[in-house]
């Protein structure tokens, strides 16, 4: 059940993606900044170290093999960025417990940009959770990006389109990145090396779910003996609210916010009661907003929405 970007060795369902970013670098027209965009858990960090070790793994062995859209284990540069070593690739993400992409960060990888290559081969920094850079982080990596040393390109992933600096997305070429949900379905059976319908609740499986959402998902349930065929979509947001659950797991957090959308599009649907469940809903979203920008305590926020909207 690996979903980790750095270790995924097989591409599922983003192959188009894949062809399209070789054509570019093979014919030398790859731009040098890119925002791979899409919902979190849909493989563009994936997509993006496949793509990555295909440059660099041409004239190695064990190359990278585009007819099965997989990388070589034995591969040397896959071996490198594994261990975090390889001299032409260097990548910043969220550290855990931390609220943003911190301004020392990108500092680091500019000192990385600056100096003089390693070799004629391209380089690549690639920056994961784009959303989180701050607004000290973000001033500091618009004066990179807007000129790149040579043989430098850096790739962006994004996994939420309005929380991103309008200026940093101008100066960038967007690659949108979306699967259908016949394909979520399929590449996380894949993943799990079984069927989704004998794991989740029928419920729980015709609300959209990124392979990544499923994955981490199917993970928590196993690791807190949650039998998820046994839960609806309501009874498993009330479950993880009560429990708290989403004070000691961040994926349950972003989670339960992400299935909440969900649970209010579903009742807009339903519901003869459509302005009084916008006006809800839009109260939802403001005190999230509070949350996020006050370092407040979501409980409140979440025993709201369980009063005002499941318990009715």
């Amino acid at each position: 059940m690996n979903i980790n970007p750095t270790t995924q060795t097989h591409l599922f369902g983003l192959n188009s993606y894949l062809t399209s970013l070789i054509k570019l670098i093979d014919s030398n027209y790859l731009p040098n900044k890119i925002i791979l965009s899409g919902p979190k858990g849909i493989g563009k960090s994936t997509l993006a170290h496949h793509f990555i070790n295909y440059v660099f793994s041409k004239n190695e062995d064990f190359s990278y093999n585009v007819k099965t859209a997989s990388i070589n284990k034995l591969n040397r540069s896959y071996k490198l960025i594994e261990n975090q070593s390889h001299p032409n690739f260097y990548r910043i993400d969220l550290i855990d417990e931390k609220k943003n992409i911190e301004i020392n960060q990108i500092r680091e990888m500019i000192n990385y940009g600056n100096k003089s290559s390693f070799n004629a081969k391209p380089r690549f920094v690639l920056i994961d959770n784009l959303e989180y850079l701050n607004l000290n982080s973000l001033n500091a990596l618009l004066k990179i990006v807007e000129e790149p040393n040579n043989n430098l390109f850096f790739i962006l992933i994004l996994n939420n389109n309005n929380r991103i600096s309008d200026t940093l997305k101008s100066r960038c070429i967007t690659f949108k990145i979306n699967l259908s949900f016949e394909q979520s379905i399929e590449i996380s059976n894949k993943l799990l090396n079984d069927s989704i319908n004998k794991i989740l609740h029928d419920d729980l499986i015709n609300y959209y779910f990124t392979p990544g959402e499923i994955i981490n998902l199917v993970h928590f349930a196993k690791s807190n003996n949650i039998d998820l065929k046994e839960y609806s979509l309501k009874k498993l947001l009330l479950l993880l609210i009560d429990k708290k659950y989403y004070t000691k797991d961040n994926f349950i957090k972003y989670y339960i916010f992400n299935i909440i959308q969900h649970y209010f599009l579903k009742l807009l649907h339903k519901s003869k009661r459509k302005k009084q469940i916008l006006t809800l809903y839009n109260d939802f979203i403001r005190m999230n907003s509070n949350c996020s920008t006050f370092n407040l305590n979501y409980e409140n926020l979440f025993m709201e929405f369980t009063s005002k909207v499941l318990n009715e």
